[in-house]
């Protein structure tokens, strides 16, 4: 009866959320999937995938507190969203204590890029890619100095993310972001793969066994020091 208690509960966190929980012999963790559209203030439309950041920061909260979940593996596959939305989602991930590893499949692209980097640990298919472009605003814009003042400055705290959460330099990454020729009708640029780890945005290429492999060995590394802290020589 426990059993199906469970596993009611993870289908509903699976429809709902894009999360589920895995048990394994070593380990429990949080797997969360960012797909499709980052939703942030504006509703998109029912025929589009999307994120719900109002869903995941609640479940990320909730994750951090857990005594049973010890990891979280991040998947994803997204065209990217709401700025503010995507940022606030990385900012969460990358204060959390509790050993994080991504995994980009298909594409991170757009504010995707800062969640790739946001965990403590980078992993990116071989065939995935991600877009690096300035920051894009819909709507009515006013044209006045205090509109590009913001535009900057929503893109500084992008790149400074991004370059302090992971190996690539400034200079690089702003290179990226401003290139031209690049991309029919706009400017930035598309990255692939090992393109994305030879530059330092990823940490490695690899597949599904080598995040789970890795974020296994941080969880196991952390329950080592925490052993040998309550040891009854470390107050010695």
């Amino acid at each position: 009866m426990e059993q199906e208690k469970n596993s009611g509960r993870e289908r509903d966190a699976l429809e709902e959320y894009g999360a589920v929980g895995l048990r394994t012999d070593d380990s429990d963790i949080c797997t969360l999937a960012i797909i499709g559209q980052i939703e942030g203030h504006q509703v998109l439309p029912e025929t589009a995938k999307t994120t719900k950041y109002e869903h995941v920061l609640p479940l990320l909260a909730a994750v951090e507190q857990s005594e049973q979940v010890r990891g979280l593996l991040l998947l994803l596959n997204t065209v990217g969203g709401d700025i503010e939305a995507g940022l606030a989602i990385a900012e969460l991930v990358a204060g959390m204590k509790k050993p994080t590893v991504s995994l980009v499949l298909g594409g991170g692209h757009s504010i995707g890029v800062p969640l790739a980097v946001c965990a403590k640990k980078s992993f990116i298919a071989r065939t995935a890619s991600m877009t690096i472009h300035p920051v894009r605003m819909t709507g009515t814009l006013i044209g006045a100095p205090q509109t590009y003042q913001y535009l900057q400055r929503i893109r500084e705290q992008i790149v400074e993310f991004v370059t302090l959460n992971s190996g690539i330099d400034r200079e690089t990454f702003l290179h990226y972001m401003m290139a031209t020729g690049e991309m029919a009708s706009d400017v930035g640029t598309v990255i692939y793969g090992q393109q994305a780890v030879d530059c330092g945005l990823i940490d490695a290429v690899g597949s599904l066994s080598d995040a789970l492999d890795a974020l296994h060995q941080m969880i196991d590394a952390e329950a080592g020091e925490r052993a040998a802290d309550h040891s009854p020589d470390s107050g010695a």
